[in-house]
């Protein structure tokens, strides 16, 4: 019986390509298009036909969210293997923060924008299915991915990267209060917003115990390898989605006269280092594109992170008063869209044209000449840039 050569095999992968190099970094793109109808949401800007254009926005976001929960439960199915290999590789697995993060972005998205659309009782049992979904989701990833990594990995690298698998958390602890605030005055509305505060908790000491790594390995070691340049804006998000949340449960304390006072005490500081770092992460990013850094699905990591300084921003503004928060705001999410249409325009042409979905490039088999007792140390850089 005639076995096709691996050669030929590659080349029938590369004309065909399917889902089982799909990874759960693409939920990156559905969490960029949901914050982008929920940032504009909350910016609450007087703009005729803009509240459609949002709720539009959000469809494309759920319909996103539609098709990659089908064709990740069809890599499942049919690529069993490597999907359990996503899980083991510690390059890989934190991107699984992602799939909890788009199913709570999208539900937020329905009670912010969707309404328009939708109504609101639809929009509360929607949001209220993708948020207890993606809350379990995101903190069970947050213990099995760094107990993977602690017991089975040897990451030697602090990566951003790390943080998507602890970043969930503080979405749901954002995004729990606005649900609350439709629910009836009792234990179950008391509960949930209590379960937001521990979240905060969760999320916030989790990143903590990372940022240091991350910004003590970019002084030491030096800027990433141009492909992984963008995934330093992921710093942003446990920042400006922190902000977030103080925001948040501040508006749902309205018996708690110190409750502002509180948040914006936590989220002017945050949001002063979060735009310390956009400055930093903006000028790596620029040198990368110099030097030759070219269109990965990393690019995603301009979209959502940003946005969350957005809302965090918004937040300060609802409990300051003052107009240059709201300028601030408007100002980062006019790079939002920016960013947005660039990516998703890009993430089109390379998904219609089937790039995006071909396997990454073979290593030579026994490895380089050069290779020696280092080159494991470098396989979490290759592996990060082939997911993304």
């Amino acid at each position: 019986m005639h076995r096709p050569s691996p050669v030929s095999s590659a080349v029938i992968a590369v004309r065909r390509p399917g889902v089982r190099h799909l990874g759960p970094n693409w939920y990156a793109a559905v969490m960029g298009t949901a914050m982008v109808a929920g940032a504009g949401a909350a910016l609450r800007l007087p703009a005729p036909g803009l509240p459609h254009a949002l709720a539009a926005v959000w469809a494309l976001s759920a319909l996103m969210l539609a098709a990659m929960l089908t064709a990740r439960a069809r890599h499942w199915i049919r690529h069993r293997d490597r999907a359990l290999a996503q899980v083991r590789d510690p390059a890989v697995a934190p991107f699984h923060g992602c799939a909890a993060m788009a199913l709570l972005a999208v539900g937020g998205g329905a009670l912010t924008a969707g309404r328009v659309w939708t109504g609101l009782p639809a929009a509360v049992a929607l949001d209220a299915v993708l948020y207890t979904a993606g809350t379990l989701l995101g903190l069970a990833v947050a213990v099995v991915v760094p107990y993977q990594m602690a017991v089975h990995h040897r990451a030697a690298q602090p990566s951003p990267v790390w943080l998507l698998a602890v970043v969930a958390p503080m979405v749901s602890a954002s995004l729990g209060p606005p649900l609350a605030a439709h629910l009836a005055d009792g234990p179950g509305r008391r509960t949930l917003l209590a379960a937001c505060c521990g979240m905060f908790g969760v999320s916030l000491l989790a990143a903590l115990a990372l940022l240091p790594l991350v910004f003590g390995r970019l002084l030491t070691a030096g800027p990433p390898p141009a492909a992984l340049a963008p995934t330093l804006f992921l710093v942003l998000g446990p920042l400006g989605q922190s902000a977030t949340a103080a925001g948040a449960l501040a508006d749902a304390a309205p018996g708690l006269p110190y409750a502002p006072a509180l948040s914006v005490l936590y989220g002017a500081p945050v949001m002063g280092f979060a735009l310390l770092w956009l400055a930093l992460a903006g000028a790596l990013v620029l040198r990368a594109r110099r030097h030759g850094m070219g269109f990965t699905l990393a690019w995603w990591a301009f979209t959502f992170p940003v946005g969350t300084c957005v809302t965090g921003a918004m937040a300060l503004a609802r409990h300051t008063g003052l107009a240059a928060a709201h300028w601030l705001a408007a100002g980062l999410y006019a790079f939002l869209v920016a960013a947005w249409l660039t990516v998703l325009v890009r993430t089109a042409h390379g998904l219609a044209g089937g790039a995006l979905l071909r396997p990454p490039p073979a290593a030579p088999p026994g490895g380089s000449a050069g290779s020696g007792p280092a080159e494991p140390a470098r396989r979490p850089v290759t592996a990060a840039a082939a997911a993304i």
